[in-house]
Order: structure tokens, then sequence, then C-alpha cells
């Protein structure tokens, strides 16, 4: 798209010139163009295009664009809440045992026998007059304990990000302790925690901004696990990370496990005749049907 504004009528304009079977009424298509969105749609029509001038494949259709649309939104639905799962899970577990383990030091996160110095010297980044001012146990602890310069770990690490959350288990300075949280899950190997972490953290991070995720492809490879199938050594796309959540998942809880599996095989085999999305799924999501 350039950058001067276009009308719906024009769009359509620039979709047919270019090649695109427009197989809804043209009422139909604007509505769905002042709904989604032409640059947003383009995310989507993308994968149809044969070259750099944004021409389509011959049988590119509108409805091919919008149902790959809408599987995105319902890939992201299911994953969102799956990690959210994963997310309180992770939270509670740091607090509790870290916590427990430093008894005397209700704000271990700022304790530099607890915690790296980089982290405590960027803390107040994180606890700042918004942070406290926006979480209404917060400020009702400062003004119950006016001495206070932080409220404790249970209450002040329950409105921290999940990337927040993470950043602090890196920055324990106690090897002890992320060993003893990350077999929890079922991993020995620290490192390998943190990176298959990341890629949650990411996946949760795209689907909270409604990022586009069937042609997610990750910078940084997950590191291979064995008790992972990644499907051949591809470690970068959706089916890779979908893979992680489901493992972690499996080990708060293998009802929801099953559950969150059960639902992207529904979904993706909703596809499984539509030649262009099965084709979309298969070599950008990488799912094998």
């Amino acid at each position: 798209m350039g950058s001067v504004a276009t009308n719906t009528n024009d769009q359509i304009a620039k979709l047919r010139e270019r090649g695109m079977e427009l197989d809804y009424d043209d009422a139909k298509v604007k509505e769905i163009l002042l709904d989604i969105g032409y640059y947003r749609l383009g995310f989507y029509w993308n994968p149809f295009e044969k070259d750099d001038k944004h021409n389509f494949h011959e049988g590119t259709k509108f409805s091919n664009v919008v149902e790959l649309y809408y599987l995105d939104v319902d890939l992201r639905s299911i994953i969102i809440k799956y990690l959210n799962r994963i997310e309180l899970n992770f939270r509670t577990k740091l607090i509790y045992y870290v916590s427990n383990k430093y008894k005397t030091s209700p704000t271990w996160f700022i304790d530099p026998k607890v915690m790296s110095k980089d982290f405590i010297i960027s803390f107040d980044n994180y606890y700042n007059d918004d942070f406290v001012n926006n979480n209404k146990q917060i400020k009702n602890h400062h003004l119950k304990y006016l001495n206070d310069k932080h409220a404790p770990a249970w209450k002040t690490l329950e409105f921290f990000t999940f990337g927040s959350i993470l950043k602090i288990f890196k920055s324990l300075k106690e090897d002890e302790i992320r060993q003893r949280i990350s077999e929890l899950y079922g991993i020995k190997n620290v490192q390998k925690f943190i990176n298959l972490f990341e890629t949650i953290v990411y996946v949760r991070n795209c689907c909270a901004h409604s990022s586009v995720l069937f042609d997610l492809n990750l910078a940084k490879s997950i590191s291979a696990f064995a008790e992972i199938k990644f499907n051949g050594h591809e470690r970068h796309n959706l089916d890779s990370c979908i893979k992680v959540i489901l493992f972690i998942l499996n080990k708060i809880s293998s009802s929801r496990k099953e559950e969150m599996e059960t639902a992207i095989n529904k979904l993706l085999i909703k596809y499984e005749n539509n030649d262009f999305i099965k084709g979309i799924i298969k070599n950008k999501i990488g799912h094998q049907f």
C-alpha cells in the first residue's frame, strides 16, 4: 500500500486489477474491508501474491483470504486461553518457591543476595507511580504500610507481565532455585527451560497484540529437546511453538493439554478440503495433517 489513503471503491478496483477474484458482492467486500481493514488483510493475501508488484496467483479468491484471517483469529483465541494457564502457573511457582526459600526477605526481588545487580538497578522502571496507582491491591498496601517502599513479592509479582516474570527467573543469582523450578516442568537443563519459556512468552505477546500467527517465524530457534517431537529440523514455525506449549501445559494439566490439542486439530481439519488454506497450514504453520 502506498502513502496516500484510499477508499473502499479504490481498494476493490486495485484488488481486481491485481487478479483477485472477488467472490462476494461489492457490498460484502466493502463491509469486510471496513471491518478488518485493507492493510491488515494484506498480511493474509500476501501468501497468494506471485510477484513484487503484488499481483495474485490465478484462482486467488477473496473468500480464501478472509478464511485465512479467521483461521488466524481462531488460533489466537485457542492458544491464548492455555498460555494464560501456563503464565499463572509459572508465576505462582516462582513466587512460592523463591519466597519460601528467602522467608526473611519478602521483597527478595530487590535483595542483592537473591537477584542480579542489573535487575535491581532497573526495578524502578517496573515499580513506579503508574504501577502503584494502576493496581488497586498495591495502592492499598502502600496506604496501609506507609513506610514500605515495595509490597511483598506475593502481592507485587501478581501484576507483572509474563515477560517480566521470566526476566526475574533469569535474574535469580542462585542456580539451585532455578534448577528446582525448571525441573517442576520436566526440564533439567535450565538454559533449555529458559529457551522454551522465551518461546512461550513470544507467542503470548503475539496473541495479546493480535499479531499474525500463521507465518510466525522465530528469530531464535527453539532448543532441540528429546521429549518434544518437532517436524523434521524445523524449530521456528508456529507448529513447533504449539508443540512447546503443549509439552509445558501437559506438566501442569494433562486434561488441558488434550483439550488444547483437540481444539487446534478440530480447527485445522476444517480446511482439509481447501487446497489454498491447507497449503498454508502445511507450508507456513508447519502442521502435518
